[in-house]
C-alpha cells in the first residue's frame, strides 16, 4: 500500500510520525499512475493500514490519498 502527497513537506512529516510509532515504511517515487503534487510516496504493509490511517488523521497530515495495487495493474484508491 502507499500514501501519495501533495507536498514534500507533508511526505517528510508523515515519514517522521510513522517511524515514531514503529511502522515499517519505505519512501519511494510516486507511481506515474497516481497524479500527485509530490514526487515522494510512502510504501507500507497492508496490515498497518488502520494504524497509518489513525496517525495521519490524528496528526492532520495532508495526503492525496491511500492506494493499493489493483488487479489489472496500476493503483486504486482506498477509502478508509
Amino acid at each position: 500500500m502507499l500514501i501519495a502527497f501533495d507536498s514534500t513537506q507533508q511526505a517528510l512529516r508523515a515519514e517522521m510520525l510513522l517511524e515514531y510509532v514503529d511502522i515499517e515504511i519505505d519512501i519511494c517515487p510516486t507511481p506515474k499512475e497516481i497524479t500527485a503534487g509530490c514526487a515522494l510516496s510512502i510504501h507500507f504493509a497492508e496490515e498497518d493500514l488502520q494504524m497509518v490511517h489513525h496517525v495521519i488523521t490524528e496528526e492532520k497530515v495532508e495526503i492525496r490519498g491511500l492506494f493499493r495495487p489493483s488487479e489489472g495493474g496500476g493503483y486504486e484508491q482506498v477509502i478508509v
